[in-house]
C-alpha cells in the first residue's frame, strides 16, 4: 500500500509543481470611473464586492497558486465583467440606478456575495444595518 502512495503521490506533485509555470492573469487595471456613492455605501460595497466587482482586487496568497488561482481569476473576471464598479461612473445615470436596484436585489437574496466568498472573508458579510444604507442609496424604501 505504501509503495502504491508513493507511485501516484510522486507523480501527483509533479503535475502540481508543474502547472505553477502557467500563472493565472491577476490584474488590477486603472480605474477609468469609479463609484461615486456616500462614504458609508462605498465601504459596504468595497469590503463586501470590490474583490470581484472592481479594478481594485485584493488578491489574497492562494490566489497564486494552480489550479485555485485559475478558478479564482475566472471568478473575478466574471464578476468585473458583470459589474465593475471601477466603471461606475462611466454608466448613463439611468442605467446607475438600475444596476443599483440589482445590486440591492442580489445582496437582499443572499446570492452576493457568494457563500463560498463569505467562508473566507468574513468581513464580506451585509448587516440589515448596511442592507438599510444601501436601500437608500438605490432609492428603495426601507
Amino acid at each position: 500500500m505504501n509503495r502504491n502512495l508513493r507511485r501516484i503521490a510522486f507523480p501527483a506533485g509533479l503535475v502540481l509543481a508543474g502547472i505553477q509555470l502557467w500563472p493565472a492573469g491577476r490584474t488590477n487595471p486603472p480605474t477609468t470611473a469609479g463609484l461615486d456613492a456616500p462614504p458609508e455605501v462605498a465601504s459596504v460595497l468595497r469590503r463586501a464586492c470590490f474583490d470581484c466587482h472592481s479594478n481594485e482586487t485584493r488578491w489574497p496568497w492562494y490566489a497564486r497558486v494552480a489550479p485555485v488561482s485559475w478558478w479564482i481569476v475566472s471568478d473575478v473576471d466574471e464578476g468585473r465583467a458583470e459589474l465593475n464598479f471601477s466603471e461606475w461612473g462611466a454608466l448613463p445615470a439611468e442605467k446607475r440606478e438600475r444596476r443599483a436596484g440589482q445590486v440591492l436585489d442580489e445582496i437582499e437574496s443572499g446570492a452576493m456575495p457568494p457563500k463560498s466568498y463569505r467562508r473566507l472573508h468574513g468581513d464580506a458579510a451585509v448587516s440589515a444595518e448596511e442592507l438599510t444604507l444601501l436601500r437608500r442609496w438605490a432609492g428603495s424604501r426601507d
